[in-house]
């Protein structure tokens, strides 16, 4: 077994090598060629475009039998402030149950990792840090929005101000206090919105952290809320599953 972290290897070429059992997480796969490949009860999560599999687009079929099997799911997509509002009512809806599933198991559960994943609790810390930062900084211009319990994905390189405390063990109740202060954020922004406000870009903030010190479409940061917290809903209630069944 070897363990390849933060390393480069664009470019490289693989032949008549030996990958089974490998694990790949948070691996840039774009621009990639397999050809001969013999891909068997193989699992891919992640944002899949443009992924030709013996001469087929799969991604446009794999994208509409998620749309299919989820009728909430192509709401987090929304055009107009109506459709934002509509998205986030689903999220508070969604998230709401998930909570109330996660406190029927022993909360020393919610610290543990299924599989190298972020534990429960961990998961709701990082969704308090993308509402800071495409929110209160990007949108509201916060330079520094950070709480201590927020939690960075674990690719970022470590930034002066940026918290990424991986030890903490906080109850559920007191992430959950920083988690509804941050969505209650967001859902003043999303209640706030116009048809002008949307199109709109933000104002650059100064100062390390994420996102860069930019503008930004508000409709592309919000729509990076959804997504976060739609993918990581998803991850949460597959983990829980595994705790679950033990």
């Amino acid at each position: 077994m070897a363990d390849f972290e933060h390393e480069d290897l664009s470019g490289s070429r693989f032949s008549f090598v030996d990958l089974r059992r490998s694990v790949f997480r948070d691996t840039d796969f774009f621009g990639t060629v397999m050809r001969g490949v013999e891909l068997v009860d193989v699992t891919v999560d992640g944002e899949v475009q443009n992924l030709v599999i013996n001469g087929v687009d799969v991604a446009p079929l794999i994208e509409a039998e998620l749309d299919r099997r989820d009728p909430d799911r192509p709401r987090m997509r929304p055009t107009d402030p109506a459709g934002f509002r509509e998205a986030w009512d689903i999220v508070e809806r969604l998230w709401a149950g998930t909570v109330e599933r996660a406190r029927k198991l022993p909360e020393d559960q919610l610290h543990v990792s299924v599989e190298g994943e972020w534990s429960f609790i961990e998961t709701l810390r990082h969704l308090a840090f993308a509402s800071e930062s495409w929110v209160h900084r990007a949108i509201l211009g916060d330079p520094s929005p950070w709480h201590p319990l927020s939690l960075p994905w674990d690719g970022m390189p470590d930034t002066p101000g940026v918290p990424r405390d991986r030890t903490v063990r906080p109850t559920l109740d007191e992430v959950l206090a920083l988690r509804h202060d941050r969505m209650a954020t967001v859902r003043g922004v999303i209640d706030g919105l116009t048809d002008e406000s949307l199109a709109a870009d933000t104002t650059p903030v100064e100062g390390a952290g994420w996102p860069p010190p930019q503008a930004f479409p508000v409709r592309k940061c919000l729509s990076i809320v959804l997504n976060e917290e739609w993918q990581h809903r998803l991850y949460a209630e597959r983990d829980l599953d595994v705790l679950f069944a033990r």
